[in-house]
């Protein structure tokens, strides 16, 4: 859904702000999500911000016009060049041709970086075929369709990011989200074996409880502290330590890592300490 609201581009965390190897000059980054669609910004502008940073022509993929162009001009008034392409991402035949209109206007497909995602709180039983096929189109789908295009027109050093979830470590109630997520590692590992002879490299993020637009959008305050004391760090990340973790993994000082899922979760979850089996305390 399109939306005229502006904001200033979210980005005084010292992670954004650093000054990084220009490890990806002259390279074209494809990132899917891109945009930015809240003031705290998401994982995908995030990564599309840092790739810049990093030196890269950016492709900005969204479905959502304004917030694609929002990153657009954020990375072009840092000093960076940029393009916003609109995309559905679960429909083949636009992919397909939005990677083709990429090629056109930047001639090469080095980077990927996928943050598309999201799903409803509907448990496995009460969730309907329709809204199940959703949820995998969404987190799964979009992933497949996306590297189906853009893969033949990458060479040896490329590599493909994609965003998962700490939700599929979780041992709660099923959701057609976690089954997709967990689906989706699945992929990326298959990916990586299957293009990693011609040296594209393809890796997961597995992202725990971090602030940003999306948090943004469902949690109240109180909800908020409570879920960042339940981090073994006790505390909350930010889209800036995915987009770190994604960055790096798309650099040549990652050139041997493929096929990994790499949990960002400050340590993952931690149940409170009830003292141990068997002592007196």
């Amino acid at each position: 859904m399109s939306t005229t609201e502006t904001w200033p581009a979210p980005v005084q965390d010292e992670i954004a702000q650093a000054e990084l190897t220009p490890w990806l000059k002259d390279k074209t980054a494809v990132v899917a999500g891109g945009g930015l669609s809240g003031p705290e910004g998401g994982v995908g502008f995030a990564m599309a911000w840092l790739f810049a940073r990093a030196g890269a022509r950016i492709a900005v993929l969204d479905r959502d016009t304004d917030a694609a162009q929002r990153t657009v001009e954020a990375i072009e008034d840092a000093g960076g060049q940029a393009q916003a392409f609109a995309v559905d991402l679960t429909d083949e035949a636009d992919v397909l041709a939005t990677a083709d209109r990429v090629l056109d206007a930047f001639g090469g497909i080095d980077v990927v970086g996928n943050s598309v995602g999201g799903g409803g709180i509907t448990g496995i039983f009460e969730t309907t075929m329709e809204d199940y096929q959703r949820a995998f189109d969404v987190n799964l789908g979009t992933a497949l369709l996306l590297m189906r295009a853009v893969q033949p027109h990458m060479n040896d050093g490329g590599a493909i990011i994609h965003v998962s979830s700490g939700a599929v470590e979780g041992r709660g109630p099923g959701l057609p989200y976690t089954l997709a997520k967990t689906a989706l590692e699945k992929l990326c590992v298959g990916a990586a074996a299957t293009l990693a002879p011609r040296g594209i490299r393809v890796n997961c993020i597995r992202v725990g409880m971090i602030w940003g637009a999306f948090a943004a959008r469902g949690l109240t305050q109180e909800r908020r502290e409570l879920r960042a004391r339940s981090v073994a760090m006790q505390k909350e990340g930010n889209v800036w330590d995915i987009a770190s973790a994604a960055h790096f993994l798309c650099t040549p000082a990652a050139r041997w890592i493929t096929g990994q899922v790499l949990p960002v979760d400050g340590g993952g979850t931690v149940a409170p300490n009830a003292g141990q089996a068997g002592s007196s305390s």
